[in-house]
């Protein structure tokens, strides 16, 4: 690595094709260094169970005395004359933060002054998920990373976090080229799970981003009333749900005995507990999985809903959503008072308390009674229920692991069996106010997290965290869905 003094600063070129990077200061002396720190020790990568010595090189040495009052402009940058005047950059991030404000404050229905502090960090949060995604029809497209700092676009994430990051903020101009822009990449009535990059193909082993695609849908209509893209995404709906009927990927299809949605096969992984450790499928789900079918009821209802408004054949939609509904109580596990999370499985019927049929009754085409919403409910929150989000598995369970750490084994073996995850609050939330209609309550519950914006990823809600107590966080330190997700289910406790 070459290591040069520059004006104000030091220049870094790593090897003689990357493209140097530049460090500046408005008034520290510069002392450049090339001096290698051998085996550096990395305690957070040990406790992960990946390389946790490295070298790092010291490229050099800024020094300042700052006196009360007083600050220091210090940048980084791949440009190798950039501006350091702080305050001028200060006042443009300040700027675009009172618009994102704005937006939201135009779009909140409930009064911007009651709002709290820590909801308006998060639709800031909310904006560190929105990045620029070119496409050929659109060179100026945007896209939602799942999270950082590893995870990059996918289409469950997008689908599931994009009513909280972009229409409860106000952004409805991003939702609306996201949706369009996903619809490009529909095959086989399918949405791919994971968004490609140039010249690559898509992977669309997913089975919910497609039924959330309809949800997001929804949600942007019913705020907007945008009726075109209505008439123009129509075709592509209808065409997924043939697909579904008929039969598409990973044995997806429509069950003809019960009018119930069965997808998967031996080595996949199609839901969002999608753990897999070589050949060992963690949380095996092959069958009919409760949240899958409650999401497919809720996209023939929302179906029925769009023939309708734009005049088209709505017959179909209806009697599919109608029988869904009448066989949705097969799910329903009377002797333990809450809802199967799967049937039909490879190994049966699986009794697994898991936080899955929550979306049964988050969802606002729900295919349970009012009672039976009301015991999902009280069991998830007697079980599932944590102050950071829901466990994946209740502790009571064989399989329960409330630890989350180690090595990528032992971690991925703990995933979805036990670890708490934070979007899950969300639905939470929303099923808890449609069954007591009461908001303080119902609000309470976000309380907790709160605390938690000052404890990891500064200002932002973390991918996951500890089952057992006290419950440290995880995974990334900062997820679309949990921020999303959160967000949305504040504005539906105010509205």
């Amino acid at each position: 690595m070459q290591v040069e003094a520059v004006e104000n600063g030091v220049g870094v070129t790593a090897f003689s094709e990357a493209i140097p990077f530049y460090l500046f200061t408005d008034r520290a002396t510069v002392k450049p260094a090339h001096e290698w720190c051998y085996n550096f020790d990395l305690a957070r990568e040990r406790d992960r169970g990946l390389t946790d010595h490295e070298d790092h090189l010291h490229i050099a040495t800024f020094t300042a005395t700052l006196h009360p009052g007083e600050s220091l402009c210090f940048v980084a940058s791949t440009e190798p004359n950039p501006s350091l005047n702080a305050e001028a950059a200060l006042e443009v991030r300040r700027s675009y933060e009172r618009k994102l404000l704005g937006f939201w404050q135009d779009s909140c229905p409930v009064n911007i002054r009651e709002v709290p502090e820590w909801v308006n960090q998060l639709v800031f949060a909310a904006d560190q998920f929105v990045v620029n995604r070119a496409i050929p029809e659109n060179p100026i497209g945007k896209t939602i990373i799942a999270g950082y700092p590893w995870f990059g676009d996918w289409g469950r994430d997008t689908m599931i976090s994009l009513p909280g990051i972009t229409i409860t903020t106000g952004r409805l101009q991003i939702t609306r080229a996201i949706l369009y822009t996903y619809s490009k990449y529909v095959e086989e009535g399918m949405l791919p799970n994971r968004f490609p990059d140039a010249g690559e193909t898509p992977d669309y082993n997913t089975v919910d981003a497609t039924l959330w695609y309809f949800e997001a849908i929804r949600q942007y209509y019913d705020l907007t009333e945008d009726i075109d893209i209505v008439e123009n995404l129509f075709p592509v709906l209808a065409d997924i749900i043939q697909y579904h009927c008929r039969g598409t990927r990973y044995n997806i299809h429509l069950d003809p005995g019960d009018g119930l949605l069965y997808a998967g096969e031996p080595g996949s992984q199609l839901t969002w507990m999608d753990a897999k450790i070589g050949d060992w499928v963690v949380t095996p789900r092959i069958g009919k999985p409760v949240e899958i079918n409650a999401l497919w009821y809720n996209a023939l209802r929302i179906m029925g809903k769009f023939a309708r408004q734009i005049g088209r054949p709505y017959q179909e939609y209806d009697a599919l959503a109608d029988r869904a509904l009448a066989r949705f109580e097969r799910f329903w596990n009377p002797e333990l008072g809450y809802c199967y999370d799967l049937i039909d499985g490879i190994y049966g019927d699986d009794a697994s308390l898991r936080p899955n049929q929550i979306f049964a009754v988050s969802l606002p085409h729900s295919a349970l009674s009012h009672e039976q919403q009301k015991a999902v409910v009280e069991t998830c929150g007697r079980f599932l229920l944590t102050s950071s989000g829901l466990r994946s598995l209740a502790p009571n369970h064989l399989n329960y692991r409330g630890d989350y750490g180690g090595n990528p084994v032992q971690r991925d073996s703990a995933y979805h069996q036990g670890t708490v995850w934070a979007w899950l609050l969300g639905p939470f939330v929303i099923a808890h106010l449609r069954v007591f209609q009461n908001p303080t309550v119902a609000r309470s519950f976000l309380d907790p997290i709160v605390n938690h914006l000052t404890t990891s990823g500064l200002g932002t809600i973390s991918e996951i965290f500890d089952g057992n107590a006290p419950m440290h966080p995880h995974g990334c330190m900062a997820q679309a869905w949990s921020v999303g997700e959160i967000l949305r289910a504040w504005l539906a406790t105010e509205r």
